[in-house]
């Protein structure tokens, strides 16, 4: 039990500027009381989140959402909060000249105007301290014959390949991918097979980021999970949930045992490091913004745990053995354990109130940025 609290000790999860903001369906932005109005607000309440919990010390930023004057100044803030800059995420999605496309746009100028965005973010990750760089692209075409469907992955290489050598030491890009949407006939990077391919040609600095919500309903993601940590291009993942298309549901929220297998594999599969990214990626519509995060982190905790107590010795035996229900049976023992008892104990130790959600309610904070911050422009999709 000592070596588990250990592991759950060193864990660190990424929480989204994006998060704080007003959010919503694709018909409607839900605005709340004491959203943040900008970037130094935001990462006030990522430090509430990191306050509560103990393993959330960073947080993305999304450019132009979190455009400032003077990023130095921004990461300073962030220290002085007792929290940092993580990754940085670009945006090339929101933009007219971007209808039919960014780096894979048959428009050189338009190419030429995304790929000098992504040279920007790389900019904003040596202002910051920042070492990752996150992207995904909208890119696709929605009808046959709208586009020659490999010229744009000879366009998308090439503006990679330009990125890339822009790194600096210490620094990488990690390349989502998302099955669909907004592109509905052929997305430009569809699956973790063609990020793989584009991420091996380019190079060590460039490894693949698991958005847990961007698959095809029934797809095995602990198999991809377990293949790109075999081969050394497991970056990061982006953590959130979905039902039907969408991602943007806390972490957990439609298959726990999903995620407690996700889990299972990266600690198996020697991922379990600083060098995998564990990063929440999803909005908060309808939920409050910090309780939202606090929860799902406590969801990734819990799912952590519970592989953490996995005994390996006795899968391994069961697995030699050709024992089916056994093999399974030791994973479900593990799934089945109640771990909040465990992690209560652990915050405990660690200085922190066992309930962070009942903790944080308790605070007053909400009811303090709620008569604050009254007036200004609140954070949203486009901010």
């Amino acid at each position: 039990m000592t070596d588990i609290k250990a592991a759950l000790r060193s864990q660190r999860i990424e929480t989204p500027s994006w998060a704080y903001g007003n959010s919503g369906t694709r018909f409607k932005v839900f605005a709340q009381q004491g959203v943040p109005r900008d970037p130094y607000e935001k990462l006030s309440d990522a430090a509430q989140v990191h306050a509560y919990t103990g393993i959330a010390p960073t947080v993305a930023l999304h450019i132009p959402w979190d455009k400032v004057d003077d990023y130095a100044d921004l990461a300073r803030h962030a220290r002085d909060l007792g929290v940092a800059i993580g990754a940085i995420n670009s945006n090339v999605f929101q933009d007219d000249d971007y209808k039919l496309g960014s780096v894979t746009h048959p428009d050189a100028r338009v190419r030429r105007k995304a790929t000098d965005h992504l040279l920007e973010c790389v900019d904003i990750m040596d202002a910051t301290g920042s070492d990752t760089l996150k992207l995904w692209f909208s890119d696709g075409i929605n009808y046959p014959g709208q586009d020659d469907i490999r010229s744009r992955q000879d366009r998308l290489a090439e503006s990679l390949a330009e990125v890339y050598d822009r790194l600096g030491e210490g620094q990488r890009f990690l390349l989502e991918y998302k099955l669909f949407e907004p592109a509905f006939y052929a997305t430009d990077v569809p699956d973790w097979g063609t990020a793989y391919a584009h991420c091996v040609k380019l190079g060590p600095k460039a490894q693949v980021v698991v958005d847990t919500g961007h698959h095809a309903p029934g797809t095995n993601i602990e198999f991809i999970v377990a293949f790109l940590l075999r081969e050394g291009k497991l970056g990061g993942f982006d953590f959130n949930s979905r039902f039907y298309a969408d991602d943007d549901l806390m972490v957990g929220a439609a298959d726990p045992f999903q995620l407690f297998r996700i889990m299972y594999e990266v600690i198996r599969g020697g991922g379990f490091t600083d060098e995998v990214a564990f990063m929440l990626d999803q909005c908060h519509n309808i939920e409050p913004k910090i309780p939202g995060q606090i929860r799902s982190v406590m969801n990734v905790q819990e799912a952590t745990a519970k592989a953490l107590l996995v005994d390996r010795d006795a899968l391994a035996a069961a697995q030699r053995e050709g024992d089916v229900l056994g093999a399974n049976a030791v994973l479900m023992d593990a799934y089945n354990t109640d771990v909040r008892p465990l992690l209560a104990e652990l915050r405990e130790e660690q200085g922190l109130a066992p309930d962070p959600m009942a903790a944080y309610a308790k605070s007053g904070y909400f009811e303090k940025i709620a008569a604050e911050r009254v007036g200004g422009r609140q954070a949203g999709w486009g901010a």
